[in-house]
């Protein structure tokens, strides 16, 4: 665990909007493909539900808004790949660094 800055915690709250509005317009995409699929309407209906069960609680859709889960915040985000390393940038170096000693990224990773 990391000390959260108030700076840290300032960006994260601001990034935080878009980073989920972005992960939620990947997911719409992915269910409108979905959906687009030649197979029965019930298949596609009950394999969206599903999909909408388990993709409502992954973190780029919900997550708990508190300063002392950041540092976790940031991890998960990263391990559900709503995030990159270069969506760390302007976050403290200590922050960063334990992000991605917790997650399979480095500064260099693009995707």
């Amino acid at each position: 665990m990391v000390e959260i800055s108030k700076a840290d915690w300032k960006l994260f709250r601001e990034r935080i909007p878009g980073w989920q509005e972005a992960y939620m317009e990947k997911l719409n995409r992915e269910y409108v493909e979905l959906l687009s699929r030649d197979e029965p309407a019930s298949k596609k209906f009950w394999t969206l539900e599903e999909r909408i069960r388990v993709d409502k609680n992954t973190p780029g859709v919900r997550l708990q808004l508190k300063k002392s889960e950041t540092d976790w915040n940031l991890v998960a985000l990263m391990r559900e790949k709503v995030i990159t390393a270069a969506d760390l940038d302007g976050f403290s170096e200590d922050l960063k660094e334990y992000v991605l000693s917790r997650t399979d990224y480095s500064l260099t990773d693009e995707d």
